[in-house]
């Protein structure tokens, strides 16, 4: 594992990586940070390089200038700068997604293969997808940060993880500062890589409905649906979240000599399973 502190325009910022061969970037959600994705770095650093980051004012990095989400493009351009790596494969959920999807605007050529999860940040809503989604964000404004991003069924434990890491945050939906510049869903086609959308049926952040209004907008893009969770299929489905990756992956041509570690592939086995 390498890991480090990366010193860029107002902000440190905390990476990692793991494995070798072509890139895969895991961008976090708001209530996260690098630590969430200890379900996916198994299955994903056995025939890629996975690089981990916290967004400024999250985890281990610093946001020194509190420009926040305006800068959270600028500051992934120079961690892979600083990383070497010219083309990656982007996995955003929720507000990572947004961070995806703007340096996949800012620069398509780098882009390998982008997954949006649980998320429509950085995208203009439709007249219909803006009823759906004003009628959650009333919905979802006063209630406990667990109870958003989890789904009716997430085991107990699950939810005391989730608040352990995202306690050191120094920011959080309340306070983060900044925006992500928003453009048409339809201007994410046509740039010559694959586009997923992921999304738990039980989303309360971003309804499914409203999921499925705009990856209908994308066009060559394609959806799937995880039945019985909620806001956070990676933490809640980790198995069928990794094994959408790699599929996806490997419709990118994006994976190292070892091949994909599906579920169903020798050697793969969840973290924390039985070999």
């Amino acid at each position: 594992m390498e890991y480090g502190v990366l010193k860029t325009a107002g902000a440190e910022i905390y990476y990692q990586t793991q494995g070798a061969g072509p890139a895969v970037v895991l961008a976090h959600g708001i209530g996260g940070n690098h630590a969430l994705w200890y379900g996916q770095i198994d299955a994903l650093a056995r025939s890629n390089r996975v690089i981990l980051f916290d967004h400024r004012g999250f985890g281990l990095s610093r946001d020194l200038d509190g420009r926040g989400r305006d800068a959270f493009v600028e500051d992934l351009v120079a961690l892979l700068d600083h990383l070497g790596e010219e083309r990656v494969a982007l996995i955003g959920q929720s507000m990572g997604a947004g961070t995806c999807i703007g340096f996949a605007h800012q620069a398509p050529e780098r882009v390998a293969a982008l997954a949006i999860c649980d998320s429509l940040h950085g995208i203009v809503e439709s007249a219909a997808v803006k009823a759906i989604m004003d009628e959650a964000r009333t919905r979802t404004a006063v209630m406990d940060q667990v109870d958003r991003v989890l789904g009716t069924q997430a085991p107990r434990d699950l939810a005391m993880v989730y608040r352990q890491i995202s306690s050191f945050n120094a920011v959080d939906r309340h306070n983060l500062t900044g925006r992500f510049e928003a453009r048409p869903a339809a201007d994410l086609a046509g740039k010559g890589y694959p586009i997923l959308f992921l999304c738990g049926v039980e989303d309360v952040i971003f309804p499914i409905e409203a999921v499925r209004l705009v990856q209908a907008e994308v066009a060559g893009s394609f959806l799937v649906e995880v039945n019985d969770v909620g806001h956070s299929v990676f933490l809640e489905a980790p198995v069928q979240f990794n094994d959408t990756l790699l599929s996806l992956l490997q419709m990118a041509g994006h994976v190292g000599k070892g091949g994909a570690a599906h579920s169903n592939t020798a050697g793969y086995v969840r973290v924390g399973g039985q070999a």
